[in-house]
C-alpha cells in the first residue's frame, strides 16, 4: 500500500471520526461544524504538520557552524543517496532521541535532541540520521506528520468535551437524552481518541523496520544503529523525554509517555530488541 494511498485513507477516516463526534455532540449543525473544522484540520495538517511537531518540542533550527557534527553527517547522507539537504533542529532535551518530519523530501526536518550528541559515536550517531533520513526517503514523515496533528486535535476534541460534560452536564432535550444522544457523545469521548491512536499505530510500526533496513544500508553499518538503539533504549528510560501520545511515533525509539492515556494502551515502535535482532541477525543482549 503506498503512503499517497495511505495518506489520503487517514485524511478521509479523521474527518469520518470528526463527523461522527460532531454529530453525536450536536446532531445535525454539529456534523457540519466537524466537517468545517476537519477540512481546516487536513489543511492544516499538510502544510503545517511539521512545524506543530517542531514547536511541540522547542526545536530550534541550527546551521553547520552550530552543530558542525551533525549538519556533516546529513549533508554527506543526503548527497550520497541524492535527497535534497533536510533542515537540522536541536530539541533542548538530557534524553537522547531523534526524529524526521515534514511533507515531502524538499521540505523535510531532522531534529536530534541534546542528550543523543553525548552518548553515540560518530558512527552510532551516522546511523540514526541514516534512519532518519529514511523516513525521508520511504516518505514516512508525510503520513506520520499528519497522525500527529489529526490525533492529537481529536484526543483534544473529546478531552474538551469529557469536562463539558463533568462540568456542565449533559444539557440536551429530552428527545435527545431518549434518542441515545447522550450515550452517543460518551462513546465518542472515549473511541475518537481510541480509534485515533489505532489509526496511528497502523502506519507507523512497520516503517521503523523499513527505515531501520534503509538507514543499514545506506551506512553499510548495521551494528552500528544497533548500539545506538540500544544505548537509546536504555538512556531514554533513565531520562525520560515527556511526549504527548499523538507525536510518539515520530521519535526513533518510543519517548515516555508521562500519566496513564490512551497512548500508554499501545505501543507505536516495535520491541527495540526485535530490532536489533533484525539489523543484526542474532538475539539482543538486552530484555525489554
Amino acid at each position: 500500500m503506498s503512503n499517497i494511498f495511505k495518506t489520503t485513507l487517514l485524511l478521509t477516516v479523521m474527518t469520518l471520526l470528526l463527523m461522527l463526534a460532531g454529530r453525536a455532540f450536536g446532531g445535525q449543525r454539529g456534523m457540519l461544524m466537524a466537517l468545517a473544522f476537519a477540512a481546516l484540520m487536513n489543511f492544516v495538517s499538510y502544510f503545517f504538520s511539521d512545524k506543530i511537531a517542531l514547536a511541540t518540542y522547542r526545536a530550534q533550527p541550527v546551521g553547520r557552524d552550530d552543530l558542525p557534527r551533525v549538519f556533516n553527517i546529513v549533508e554527506r547522507l543526503a548527497q550520497k543517496v541524492s535527497l535534497p539537504m533536510p533542515k537540522v533542529y536541536l530539541i533542548p532535551s538530557d534524553s537522547p532521541n531523534a526524529f524526521a518530519t515534514g511533507r515531502n523530501p524538499n521540505h523535510a526536518s531532522v531534529a536530534v535532541t541534546q542528550g543523543i550528541l553525548g552518548l553515540l559515536t560518530d558512527d552510532e550517531l551516522e546511523g540514526v540520521l541514516a534512519h532518519e533520513l529514511g523516513h525521508v526517503r520511504n516518505r514516512d514523515i508525510l503520513i506520520s506528520s499528519i497522525a500527529a496533528t489529526l490525533a492529537g486535535a481529536i484526543t483534544y476534541l473529546a478531552s474538551i468535551a469529557k469536562w463539558g460534560m463533568i462540568f456542565g452536564g449533559m444539557r440536551g432535550n429530552r428527545e435527545d437524552r431518549d434518542g441515545g444522544g447522550g450515550i452517543a457523545a460518551i462513546a465518542m469521548i472515549f473511541l475518537a481518541p481510541f480509534a485515533a491512536m489505532l489509526i496511528q499505530l497502523a502506519v507507523s510500526r512497520s516503517r521503523e523496520y523499513g527505515a531501520d533496513d534503509t538507514g543499514a544500508h545506506w551506512t553499510g553499518n548495521p551494528y552500528a544503529l544497533a548500539s545506538a538503539l540500544a544505548k537509546i533504549d536504555a538512556y531514554s528510560r533513565q531520562r525520560p523525554l515527556v511526549a504527548t501520545p499523538s507525536t510518539a511515533h515520530l521519535f526513533i525509539i518510543a519517548p515516555f509517555l508521562g500519566r496513564a492515556s490512551f497512548g500508554n494502551l499501545f505501543s507505536t515502535h516495535p520491541p527495540t530488541a526485535k530490532r536489533i535482532e533484525r539489523l543484526t541477525g542474532r538475539p539482543a543482549e538486552f530484555t525489554q
